[in-house]
């Protein structure tokens, strides 16, 4: 298990919900860690520069599997085997390069797609225009200028576009941690957006408290790319099931530890999205979300 941020100790059933349901698939499947399954953990800490060599060091121990819980180090991982079966979490396989065909990926990797096509934005900022209907000024939080400028991202560019909305992103530098994140929002303050979107990197993710904090004390309204930033205090957020998703990866793990191949597994895509609101953070930033999307929420914190 490989990911870009999480410490190397978090992927376990106690942590989450998602790496619950990932684990308790693999049981049901006949998969136990500590019995007939040896799970070895890895972490690049933030630092995208470590990739590469991680991705190496990985394939050296010679794995029957690997699960790389994000897109970009699946790439590094793409390079660095055309042998070893991979699976890994992407927000768009297609557009990061990943695979050419979803239904059939071609090679030695599968895995789960977050977003379901580069549309998905045009539905969140779409969301965030009901609650703000000024809103004319948004910015992403991009992790590199190259990432942003590339076709990964061109979904978000274009969503903004066709709703008439100027766009700018900030972005990181090499290591990304609690102190960068400061860095970055003290640039937003300087800028003052409407609100901010944030993409769908797993880094992001890892540092949702600090994220929902800093949007707090600058009083931002934020879109999120999961729930979980919501049950932390974001403001709202339109999103899959990381649960279902990781325990589909589960299952296609196991697929792959019974002698299937890879290439023989379709990407998994979410089919469900959920609207989340805090009522509490909306109140605090002076807002009023309006009744449609109060009707049509799948999950509402008062």
């Amino acid at each position: 298990m490989v990911h870009p941020s999480d410490p190397v100790g978090s992927f376990v059933p106690s942590y989450s919900r998602s790496y619950r349901a990932f684990f308790d698939e693999l049981s049901r499947l006949g998969f136990v860690e500590g019995k007939n399954l040896i799970v070895e953990r890895y972490s690049a800490d933030g630092q995208p520069d470590r990739y590469t060599q991680l991705a190496n060091d990985v394939v050296d121990t010679h794995p029957d599997v690997i699960f790389s819980m994000s897109g970009s180090v699946g790439l590094a991982f793409k390079a660095a085997t055309t042998t070893i079966p991979i699976v890994t979490t992407s927000s768009d396989p297609l557009a990061q390069g990943l695979v050419s065909n979803i239904a059939q990926p071609d090679g030695n990797l599968t895995g789960s797609a977050v977003n379901a096509g580069q549309e998905i934005w045009g539905k969140r900022i779409g969301i965030l225009k009901d609650t703000l209907p000024k809103l004319s000024n948004l910015c992403v939080l991009a992790q590199t200028q190259q990432g942003w400028e590339g076709p990964f991202n061109s979904g978000v560019r274009q969503a903004a576009k066709a709703a008439s909305t100027a766009m700018t992103a900030v972005v990181f530098n090499k290591k990304i941690d609690e102190a960068e994140y400061r860095r970055v929002f003290a640039a937003l303050e300087q800028d003052r957006p409407d609100a901010f979107i944030v993409l769908s990197y797993p880094i992001h993710l890892t540092y949702r408290s600090t994220i929902v904090e800093l949007a707090a004390r600058h009083r931002l309204p934020a879109m999120y790319p999961f729930s979980e930033f919501v049950e932390v205090g974001g403001l709202m957020s339109y999103s899959p099931d990381l649960t279902e998703l990781l325990r589909s990866t589960g299952n296609q793990i196991a697929q792959i530890l019974n002698g299937t191949n890879p290439r023989d597994i379709p990407f998994s895509q979410a089919t469900r999205y959920e609207l989340s609101l805090n009522i509490k953070t909306a109140r605090s930033l002076g807002l009023e979300f309006p009744a449609i999307l109060l009707g049509t929420a799948d999950h509402i914190v008062e």
